[in-house]
């Protein structure tokens, strides 16, 4: 029974981690669009 929970706990915990790191990548991948969106409209305000 004890190896039973110890595998839901393990897939659970990859499974956790893998959503983590797609959030991370989203919100990275955010930050580097509004970036370049903050340079363009920098560069045509002073256009």
């Amino acid at each position: 029974m004890n190896k039973k929970v110890n595998a839901k706990r393990e897939a659970y915990a990859k499974k956790q981690e893998e959503k983590g790191k797609k959030v991370v990548g989203w919100i990275f991948g955010g930050l580097i669009v509004l970036a370049v969106v903050y340079l363009i409209w920098t560069f045509s305000m002073m256009a």
